[in-house]
């Protein structure tokens, strides 16, 4: 099929559209740069030149396309109230576009939004909750009953993989600055985590099969213990690791210090009971042990 990805250039959306490509679907990849439009094009896609702002490209591309792939996102974390609403529009763009066609659209979300037991697939995130990605799973899912097959797939918090420069490279930065490796509490809260490989697969076989309305969890560990995170962070960079107060890490490493201190077990048994998905790339831990973030 041929398949529109925002997000294309992206850490997982490179990963995205080489394995669309290596399956023999034909990818349009969004792009705000011609720095950006030149990966995609490496990765053999072609470009659509734009950004989540745009909505009348998006609107064009999307009805061009015979699927949807939403990973771009502005991640403007000063403005989450501003990133929020981008998301909104170009999520309702999309959905808007292909109502009444029986088209798949996959949309990015996440796991990580606060329950106080494992998160499943079953699990809808609560109505009024303000996630990152501004509430656009609800949204998009709403759509399920007009036409559009949609497909959230809520990744881990941590996505990685060499190249990485999300939540894991945000806090080894950190250690790099303070000279220590830090946890808190006791470290036993959990980030669940998934090889940005495993996540494309899950992604592509989502578009592929899904049924409309399907929640996947692109999950491969269900819950790191951060202590660990920590620990192998501390070993690679030649610091101490040591339990610090949760409110000294959110000033220290804005943003996702708030999160470092979150307990966000999820399963995905569902999602690998449904589409026959299992983990194969690197688990966390050997990735920071191969040294993927010892690098600014």
């Amino acid at each position: 099929m041929h398949v529109f990805v925002t997000g294309g250039s992206g850490f997982i959306g490179r990963a995205v559209v080489a394995d669309l490509v290596a399956a023999g679907h034909e990818v349009t990849g969004l792009a705000r740069s011609e720095a950006s439009a030149s990966l995609v094009k490496d990765l053999g896609a072609a470009v659509h030149l734009g950004d989540l702002h745009d909505l009348d490209g998006i609107r064009r591309a999307a009805a061009a396309a015979d699927g949807v792939v939403h990973l771009a996102n502005t991640h403007n974390w000063a403005h989450l109230e501003e990133s929020s609403r981008t998301e909104r529009a170009a999520v309702q763009t999309i959905s808007d576009t292909l109502v009444g066609s029986d088209r798949p659209f996959v949309l990015a979300s996440g796991v990580a939004f606060g329950l106080d037991r494992t998160v499943t697939e079953h699990d809808r995130i609560p109505t009024g909750s303000d996630p990152v990605r501004g509430g656009s799973e609800n949204l998009a899912l709403s759509y399920a009953e007009k036409g559009v097959r949609v497909i959230a797939a809520r990744f881990a918090p941590t996505v990685h993989g060499e190249g990485d420069a999300g939540f894991i490279s945000i806090v080894a930065q950190a250690a790099r600055r303070r000279g220590t490796s830090v946890y808190t509490g006791e470290g036993n809260n959990r980030w669940p985590a998934v090889h940005r490989s495993d996540a494309a697969r899950l992604v592509r076989l989502g578009l592929e099969n899904a049924p409309a309305g399907t929640i996947l969890h692109a999950v491969a560990e269900e819950g790191v213990p951060v202590r660990q995170i920590a620990g192998a962070l501390a070993d690679r960079l030649g610091v101490p690791a040591k339990s610090a107060p949760a409110e000294q890490i959110a000033d220290e490493i804005p943003f996702v210090g708030r999160y470092l201190a979150g307990d966000f077990p999820a399963t995905s048994t569902r999602t690998r009971d449904l589409l026959g998905w299992g983990p194969a790339g690197p688990t966390l831990l050997d990735d920071i042990a191969a040294g993927h973030y010892d690098q600014p």
